[in-house]
């Protein structure tokens, strides 16, 4: 059975088709720079046949043609027909309070996913719109929708609920959400998988730790708290996103500098984070380069991602009564040793100890605990494109 994973961001859409027997990406790709010149597509199969070519998609319509016409296509595609497509599986970054799980898209799904375009203004739009398009072109073909957020929607009230007045709550759902949650609930459930241990019986953290990162506490199968709020700027400091600060910070930046809402909001999410402090780059391989050289503000930056996450770790265990993992997942935690060094240093009192030469393994699925260590350090290379298509699977019973 073939799924055809999409990712649809507001000028790009991001797609992979898996062959679900055996788990196999028979082909995937990019469709970059829609609606704005210059627009392209990068199209890349299993065995190496390759296509990048500059055509006009003025809207994600025309960007799902266009990837249906090279994934059909005679020299580089890999199946013959739209009939080749058994479903299709949506990443929708924000579900709200309405969805728990994934779900069969229908027409009251696309409604209720559309009123949380508030709470995700950047996302679900473009998110609403590749459903949309595929609505359109395959028509009949079931349609899943796999939201960031449900994973964390076993959080208890006591860790979503903010202390402000409640009314606003009530009114407007103002709570923590989390996000990155289809990849902390991959990466959780493969480490019981590598642990040869009951899902359910585990305390896990996981670190999701790439230009935007969120650490979420995974108790017996449950995420129970996460550092991401109700939007993904709290938390960690990121690639350019602040993370949590104090709120009197923001008013007094904003009556200092006479700035208004949005230039507030430009600076907490595209200006701050390592990037901020280093003045260098959001890239911790620019960052690692730069310190290197004895840049002082690049050596600060990542003392201070290292600290933040080690802080996380340590509070999680305490949320959960224990701790029996540590996965380290995305572009930074899969493929930087020296940022996990950083963190996992003086955790030995918490059991978490890892072998210096085991952690120099970039992007590759592997435990790196030292011998005797009672808490499992593991590194997991998340695939949410996977997860996604197993979520589709398992919804439309085939």
């Amino acid at each position: 059975m073939n799924i055809l994973v999409i990712n649809a961001g507001s000028s790009s859409l991001k797609y992979q088709l898996i062959d679900m027997n055996g788990e196999k990406v028979l082909a995937k790709g990019l469709c970059d720079r829609i609606g704005l010149s210059g627009s392209v597509i990068k199209h890349k199969t299993h065995d190496g046949r390759a296509i990048e070519k500059e055509i006009v998609m003025s809207n994600h319509l025309d960007a799902i043609k266009q990837l249906i016409a090279v994934l059909t296509d005679e020299q580089v595609g890999v199946i013959k027909s739209l009939d080749e497509i058994n479903a299709v599986g949506h990443r929708v970054v924000h579900g709200g309070e309405k969805f728990f799980s994934s779900v069969v898209i229908n027409d009251e799904v696309l409604k209720t996913i559309e009123e949380c375009e508030e709470l995700a203004p950047l996302h679900n739009p473009p998110n609403v719109t590749g459903i949309k398009a595929c609505t359109e072109i395959m028509k009949g073909v079931p349609q899943v929708a796999v939201f960031d957020t449900a994973f964390h929607q076993t959080m208890p009230k006591k860790a979503y609920i903010y202390a402000l007045p409640y009314e606003y709550y009530e009114k407007y759902k103002l709570r923590k959400y989390g996000f990155h949650g289809t990849s902390h609930k991959y990466v959780s459930e493969r480490a019981a998988v590598l642990l040869n241990k009951p899902y359910d019986q585990l305390k896990i953290v996981t670190c999701h730790l790439g230009n935007g990162s969120s650490i979420t506490a995974v108790d017996c199968g449950k995420s129970v708290e996460t550092s991401m709020g109700f939007t993904p700027l709290d938390g960690l400091a990121m690639g350019t996103r602040c993370g949590t600060i104090d709120p009197a910070a923001v008013t007094f930046l904003m009556n200092k500098e006479k700035l208004t809402t949005e230039q507030m909001d430009e600076i907490m999410n595209k200006k701050s984070g390592v990037y901020g402090i280093s003045g260098v780059s959001s890239d911790f391989r620019d960052l690692d380069d730069a310190v290197e050289k004895g840049n002082e503000r690049a050596e600060l930056a990542l003392q201070i991602f290292a600290y933040q996450v080690k802080k996380y770790i340590g509070a999680y265990a305490c949320a959960m009564g224990g701790l029996d993992a540590v996965v380290f997942t995305a572009g930074i935690g899969e493929n930087n040793p020296g940022i996990r060094q950083r963190i996992c240093s003086n955790l030995e009192f918490l059991g978490i100890k890892i072998d210096p030469e085991k952690n120099k393994i970039r992007g590759a699925e592997i435990d790196i605990s030292a011998e005797g260590a009672k808490v499992r350090t593991l590194v997991i290379p998340t695939n949410e494109e996977l997860a996604i298509a197993k979520e589709t699977i398992r919804l439309i019973g085939r």
